[in-house]
């Protein structure tokens, strides 16, 4: 079961914006945070993680299908447009709904039982993946998810996970590379591989994490990055 839904809506009406407010706290269990400025919403995004987002399409600084090609991979979304001519693009994108203006608090219900039902799905699915560490004479399981990233330490490892722990394995890097998966992680340095959904940005020298973290980059690692 999943606890307290994080939902973040992008619309450059206030009108809109105000719908979905109301709508969203007809329901037990959801928090919103509204943007009016598509560039501040997607920062929003960025650094929270939520769980659901609410796209309008036609804005005037930045199209919401362009924001919806930017969003965390597994992100849920969904479309909030008075635009049909959209509704296909909208849906190569993997959206989750397409909710045409005006639309009702009943037909916004069933939207978000879809999205419940792909967060459900999700969480499920996340709770299998995780990989099993030495720690001392213990076998610790670790959820890929939680990974941010990871530090060789000679012949230990540091696992630095979401919830600001760090968990201290005894298995080498190059063990932990080839337990996680190639498309989410990515080794950025002889010392260091991390999570791909937790850059934030990167240059040839350093890799800065949506935590604050940054990571140096090795020179021999760097075209790697890049290509990704």
């Amino acid at each position: 079961m999943m606890g307290t839904v994080r939902c973040i809506a992008i619309d450059d009406e206030p009108i809109a914006l105000e719908v979905i407010k109301q709508f969203c706290s007809r329901m037990d269990g959801m928090t919103l945070s509204a943007f009016s400025e598509p560039e501040t919403g997607l920062e929003a995004i960025m650094e929270q993680r939520p769980d659901i987002v609410f796209l309008d399409i036609e804005m005037n600084d930045i199209s919401g299908l362009h924001i919806a090609g930017c969003l965390p991979e597994n992100t849920c979304f969904i479309f909030t447009t008075a635009y049909m001519e959209y509704a296909v693009d909208g849906f190569n994108l993997d959206a989750v709904d397409f909710l045409h203006k005006p639309f009702s608090y009943e037909r916004f219900s069933m939207a978000m039982e879809k999205a419940m039902r792909r967060l459900n799905f999700m969480h499920l699915s996340d709770e299998k993946r995780s990989i099993i560490v030495k720690q001392e004479y213990n076998n610790v399981p670790v959820m890929i998810s939680d990974i941010i990233y990871i530090e060789a330490m000679e012949n230990y490892s540091k696992i630095y996970i979401q919830n600001g722990d760090m968990i201290l394995a005894s298995n080498s890097l190059k063990s932990l590379c080839d337990m996680l998966p190639d498309k989410e992680f990515v080794r950025v340095h002889k010392s260091f591989l991390l999570a791909r959904n937790w850059i934030k940005s990167f240059t040839r020298q350093n890799v800065h994490l949506i935590n604050g973290t940054m990571l140096p980059v090795g020179r021999r690692y760097a075209d790697n990055l890049l290509a990704l």
